[in-house]
């Protein structure tokens, strides 16, 4: 484990030399961080830490973006989502996987309160309907270690929450 300065990350590239494997999931919030924080932490810091990966010799990139990313969106969080997607890709990694999962199904520190309602509800719809709206953050978890271990079905693979889910199982 290495402890990084992102705002200076450049001066860390050495922790990012001599892995075959990069894994992501980063992110914070608007709330948390305002908007421009928001911007910083979830597009800029993440497409230098592929950066740095790649020129470290890293050939498979796995990126926890979400449903519904697209650069095009009228929504911050999903236009930034979209956008990182982009950059990640340009980077030129061997291999690149994106999983886009719906809500986080996690026990959180921090009081969100809106979230925390939309979890519960989405936590009863998930008996019902396990593979629609929501994913536990332990599926997230296993998918992306799975998705390393099989063949890849192209250059980039952009896994869909049915697709975690089903990864997340296997």
């Amino acid at each position: 484990e290495v402890v990084v300065d992102f705002e200076r990350l450049n001066e860390h590239a050495a922790a990012f030399q001599g892995y075959d494997v990069g894994f992501c999931c980063l992110g914070t919030t608007r709330a948390k961080a305002g908007v421009d924080g928001f911007i910083r932490v979830d597009r800029d810091y993440v497409a230098q830490a592929a950066e740095l990966a790649r020129a470290g010799g890293c050939k498979h990139f796995v990126l926890q973006s979400s449903h519904g990313a697209n650069e095009h969106s009228k929504f911050l969080y999903l236009r930034v989502k979209g956008e990182v997607e982009n950059l990640v890709q340009a980077v030129g990694f061997d291999r690149c996987t994106i999983l886009r999962p719906a809500m986080l199904l996690c026990a959180r520190q921090e009081s969100r309160p809106a979230e925390w309602i939309a979890r519960q509800f989405l936590g009863l719809v998930a008996r019902v309907f396990p593979t629609a709206y929501s994913v536990p953050v332990e599926t997230v978890a296993r998918a992306m270690v799975a998705c390393v271990l099989q063949p890849g079905k192209g250059k980039v693979e952009v896994l869909e929450n049915k697709a975690i889910h089903k990864l997340g199982k296997a």
